[in-house]
């Protein structure tokens, strides 16, 4: 498990090619979360912020982890926050999460019936979303903490979950925002699709049963990029 979560890591603009870590859910299930960095440094995802809001996504709760390096940030925040403790071996009874489902023949159901797992103490404004990927569908839901900068976008998340699981071809997104006027991602979100599927499609089901296609590169038009990050 440790070599094929170290392969997933993706930092292109850093050392921390070894940050990747499991939380282990109530349920049992190990979340597994590796680095992903983006070229706007702040939007980075780390390996235990990924990996806790699959888990909150999932309508589970993280009890416990296992992480293999120091470099982890804020690790004391995501510790202090759940009352995690730390294991000191890779769990032999837990079951690793899959996030992949098979392709939904009624998309608009499956992105109604995802909106019932977004984690939204603070805005009360749930979002789903549904990632295609060479190795089947996504999920994603909005998970917000109680600071708010580390929550994820169901965007996000659904984006973590398949580069944390393998996944390195997407197809398209859909994105379900029932109380939105207009279902649109927010910058953060329209930044990293950019990074990672720029010329795919994002399908947006808008609060009034509506539906709109758009190409992500022209989401975030002069998106912010330079040769001279990569390392």
């Amino acid at each position: 498990m440790k070599n094929n979560l170290n392969q997933y890591v993706y930092s292109p603009y850093s050392n921390h090619d070894d940050e990747w870590c499991l939380v282990i859910g109530e349920s049992g299930k190990a979340y597994p979360g590796v680095r992903i960095e983006n070229i706007a440094f702040p939007l980075t995802i780390t390996s235990m912020q990924g990996a806790i809001c699959s888990c909150l996504g999932n309508g589970d709760s993280p009890k416990s982890y296992y992480i293999d390096t120091e470099n982890e940030e804020l690790q004391t925040y995501w510790i202090d926050q759940y009352t995690l403790s730390r294991l000191h071996q890779l769990p032999e009874s837990a079951t690793l999460y899959d996030p992949f489902m098979a392709e939904p023949g009624k998309p608009d159901d499956m992105l109604r019936s995802l909106i019932e797992k977004a984690v939204i103490p603070h805005s009360e404004f749930p979002v789903s979303a549904l990632l295609y990927t060479e190795k089947g569908v996504i999920p994603g839901v909005n998970i917000e903490v109680n600071s708010w900068a580390l929550g994820l976008c169901a965007e996000r998340v659904a984006l973590f979950r398949a580069v944390a699981a393998g996944a390195k071809s997407f197809r398209h997104l859909k994105v379900y925002a029932p109380k939105g006027d207009f279902s649109s991602p927010c910058g953060s979100c329209r930044q990293v699709l950019t990074e990672w599927m720029p010329d795919k499609n994002v399908e947006l089901h808008h609060g009034d049963d509506t539906i709109s296609t758009h190409k992500i590169m022209h989401l975030l038009p002069y998106a912010f990029s330079s040769k001279k990050l990569i390392k």
